[in-house]
């Protein structure tokens, strides 16, 4: 009886400290569009690390807006696809940004993939016809209603920040440290609303989004952060 008795206080103890334990982590759980955030802002900082962020650093400060996949996961067997959760800032006119509105990329590729692969992805509006896609409050397509290329770098930058620009959305991804670009065709984009009306209280969609300025402490890091790549633009 004595045995029995320790060990039910002391499981009971137990009980207690572990119900403890998951109520306080309640309070204090990343939401879904927090983390994306938070990763998306990871990703930017690695990005600005690589040798040729400035090219990168150019096409942003030129361009409209960004949309940020920092966990792009491409997967298959045979016939791949892939899909991520994303971030959406627009440029304004006094030189911030607006936003965030919340975006879901699907696509597939039908070269020969085996396994798994998660690969860091930003895009860059160009110009309207871009701009109009994402605030269009319409899914779309990417090489099909919009035009999309990967990148350019090196001396190809100049392209990007002039009217010669060939793309309304240039794309730029990294995977295991490697920075380049990448073949988006076919792949779908459309906006999360349940993340919107998470992020900002109330249903928005995503041109509500991205007419308001991203002053909240939520998305300060990443504006933060872009502003920092912008200044590499030139510096190399």
């Amino acid at each position: 009886m004595k045995l029995g008795g320790k060990i039910s206080v002391r499981s009971a103890l137990t009980a207690i400290m572990c119900a403890a334990l998951v109520f306080a982590g309640t309070g204090f759980a990343e939401t879904q569009h927090e983390k994306h955030i938070r990763l998306a802002t990871e990703l930017v900082k690695k990005m600005e690390t690589q040798g040729d962020a400035d090219t990168m650093a150019r096409t942003v400060k030129s361009g409209k807006a960004v949309a940020i996949f920092p966990n792009l996961i491409k997967a298959g067997l045979g016939i791949g696809g892939m899909h991520g959760e994303g971030v959406v800032l627009v440029k304004n006119s006094k030189g911030g940004w607006n936003g965030p509105s919340f975006v879901s990329l699907v696509g597939g590729s039908f070269g020969f993939q085996i396994g798994v692969q998660e690969v860091g992805l930003m895009l860059v509006i160009t110009n309207e016809d871009g701009l109009q896609a994402f605030t269009g409050g319409k899914g779309f397509k990417l090489g099909g209603d919009v035009s999309v290329a990967a990148g350019p770098v090196g001396r190809e930058a100049g392209v990007a920040t002039d009217s010669r620009a060939d793309a309304s959305i240039y794309s730029y991804s990294m995977s295991k440290g490697l920075f380049a670009g990448m073949a988006l065709s076919g792949s779908t984009i459309n906006v999360n609303g349940d993340a919107n009306k998470a992020y900002w209280g109330k249903a928005a969609d995503a041109e509500t989004a991205l007419g308001k300025a991203a002053s909240d402490a939520k998305i300060k890091p990443l504006t933060n952060e872009l502003n920092k790549l912008v200044k590499l633009a030139g510096k190399n």
